[in-house]
């Protein structure tokens, strides 16, 4: 009997739905989700050389299916469910069943007491029963492979093949005190077949995910369901190193986007800075770790390689935002960790030094983005056009990568470096207001070819988060975001302006509020003196996270607050800002109060 409580894990009952919110462990690959009265387990993995599709993962057949409990006939019993982070617990009319993770590659299942079974599909072709349950395996160069085991007696185990890659297995057993049934599923050659203690092995499980949420920084109460249910994504969408992913590191969404986005990583680090420092930095590594000869870092990191180009929807190189020494730094300006900024300083100089090397086609001095990918706002408008764009976010980011670089600098003790640094980043500021700034329109507008793009995005706004402009420019743009017509609806700040023709709030960055944007106009906010403003947004933010949704996602409808129908679930970096978000919130009340009390 599982003796350990946790307030943590109680907070989140039925969390996870088994819908669109599978259960998962840290470093999983595998994910249980539930169909009426049976269980089936999806594995987070690309595997593009079996499939040779980029995301038929979304779609692949679970590698174990129907995967049903049963009485001692073999017939499927119904249930009824709670689910915690650490365990499942499936009453039926023979008594509960418990399942937990072991480890990353194996769940464990405590029957009860009595003649009971399980039966499942698995997707493999060859099926080898033995006297402690038995193997399954796929032939050929790809491996993947299922080994169930029980330490109980054995009624009944058949293996019966339904078609050249299905077995359907037929465990019955008498389940005494301290039974167990395992499922390992791994790419590996050997299995785990050791069943240790299955109680305190559950003990266990519980523990792991009470300590993750004991370490995090406190909130105010309003906050707290949805705050821990983040940080339950924040450690379930961890998979694994393995092959190219050199790091243990977060993925945006385990369902949807499996592998290490280059500006997701980023975000996620901010989170992962109050409870682990080196997680927090590895999530950086990951993409050094894979940095090109010529500078340039991935778009993005998986099992079986990286991404650095592209041929849809142009045919050109490929990366994420140059977002890396910013985030670098929030993890200094937290853990003070000198030695971090020694490490990857000339990786992001070089990274920097890629953009206007590559990027500056026109010798103007600002860069443009050859893809719309890696803008990272994929389907924006921005793009209707046509490839390159010379984009005012993009040069925004480089104006405070730079500065930023500046920082470092200083901080290791090149101080030559940090007034060239400075210096540049200063002159970038002027060129945008030079090349980009309209008077009459109170924009920077973003050009294909010389030619004005005219859409307009909060992306036409971002040079004021530079610091660097002047104080009428900065005012101008702060009026456009709380424009009730553009982008102040009742959950800002959409995409495109709501006045604007291509505004779309159900289409990705066509109209929909992303909480990453957000979080950099709220921080751009702080800086220019708005703190007011700053303040409504942040607030307007975590509402919009609050509303009514248990699931954390993707992108939102800025006016009602709904998930439109295709943004990903269990999404990383909006589970990343909240969790900032929160935290300052409460630490900006805790202040108050005490200023208060004195």
């Amino acid at each position: 009997m599982l003796t350990f409580e946790s307030p943590y894990l109680e907070l989140l009952r039925d969390y996870i739905n088994l819908r669109d919110v599978p259960f998962t462990e840290r470093g999983s690959r595998l994910l249980v989700f539930r169909s009426n009265s049976h269980f089936a387990v999806r594995l987070a993995e690309r595997w593009y050389k079996r499939d040779q599709r980029l995301s038929a993962y979304r779609s692949r057949p679970p590698i174990v299916d129907q995967w049903a409990l049963t009485d001692e006939k073999g017939n499927m019993l119904d249930f009824d469910l709670v689910t915690r982070p650490d365990r499942l617990e499936i009453n039926t009319s023979v008594g509960l069943f418990t399942m937990f993770f072991l480890d990353s590659e194996t769940l464990m299942l405590l029957p009860p007491q009595g003649r009971v079974g399980i039966s499942f599909i698995a997707n493999l072709d060859i099926a080898c029963p033995d006297r402690r349950g038995g193997i399954l395996r796929l032939s050929g160069d790809i491996r993947r492979n299922v080994a169930y085991t029980t330490n109980a007696a054995i009624l009944n185990n058949e293996a019966t093949a339904l078609g050249p890659e299905a077995q359907m297995i037929n465990l019955i057993i008498e389940a005494q005190p301290g039974a167990a049934i395992m499922l390992n599923i791994t790419p590996r050659l050997g299995f785990n077949r050791y069943i240790p203690d299955p109680w305190a092995a559950a003990e266990d499980s519980a523990r792991r995910w009470h300590d993750w949420f004991a370490a995090v920084p406190p909130v105010l109460e309003q906050y707290r369901e949805r705050y821990y249910f983040a940080w339950w994504v924040m450690r379930a969408g961890l998979i694994s190193t393995r092959y190219y992913t050199t790091r243990e590191a977060m993925t945006p969404s385990k369902l949807h986007y499996v592998g290490i986005w280059q500006w997701d990583a980023y975000f996620h680090a901010l989170a992962y800075r109050y409870v682990d420092k080196r997680l927090a930095q590895d999530q950086l590594r990951i993409l050094l770790d894979h940095q090109q000869e010529d500078g340039m870092l991935p778009d993005a990191v998986h099992d079986e390689g990286i991404i650095t180009h592209l041929n849809f929807p142009v045919d050109a190189d490929v990366t994420k935002p140059p977002l890396v020494a910013w985030a670098a730094w929030k993890l200094y300006e937290y853990d003070g960790d000198r030695e971090f900024l020694n490490e990857i300083y000339e990786p992001i100089v070089r990274w920097n030094q890629w953009w206007f090397n590559k990027n500056d086609q026109d010798r103007n001095g600002l860069c443009e983005y050859a893809h719309p990918f890696s803008s990272g706002l994929d389907d924006s408008p921005l793009w209707d056009d046509g490839m390159p764009v010379e984009a005012p976010d993009l040069n925004t980011y480089l104006c405070v990568q730079e500065e930023t670089l500046g920082k470092i600098a200083r901080v290791i003790g090149e101080e030559e470096q940090a007034r060239r640094w400075f210096a540049h980043s200063a002159d970038l500021a002027q060129r945008m207001l030079q090349n980009m700034w309209d008077e009459e329109a109170g924009l920077f507008w973003a050009s294909h070819n010389g030619q004005r793009i005219n859409v307009r995005t909060p992306f036409n706004l971002f040079p004021f988060m530079t610091g660097k402009m002047p104080i009428e420019v900065t005012r101008r743009l702060v009026q456009h975001i709380t424009d009730e017509k553009q982008f102040w609806p009742l959950y800002p700040v959409p995409t495109v302006a709501m006045d604007d023709p291509k505004y779309n709030p159900e289409q990705m960055w066509r109209g929909p509020t992303w909480i990453n944007i957000n979080y950099l106009l709220i921080e751009g906010l702080q800086q220019s003196g708005y703190a007011g403003i700053a303040r409504s947004l942040r607030d307007k933010t975590l509402a919009l996270i609050n509303n009514g949704h248990k699931d954390i996602y993707e992108y939102y409808h800025p006016e009602t607050g709904q998930n439109p129908p295709r943004a990903a679930a269990i999404f990383g970096w909006s589970s990343a800002i909240y969790i900032e978000l929160a935290i300052q919130a409460s630490q900006e009340h805790l202040s108050q109060t005490e200023n208060e009390d004195t």
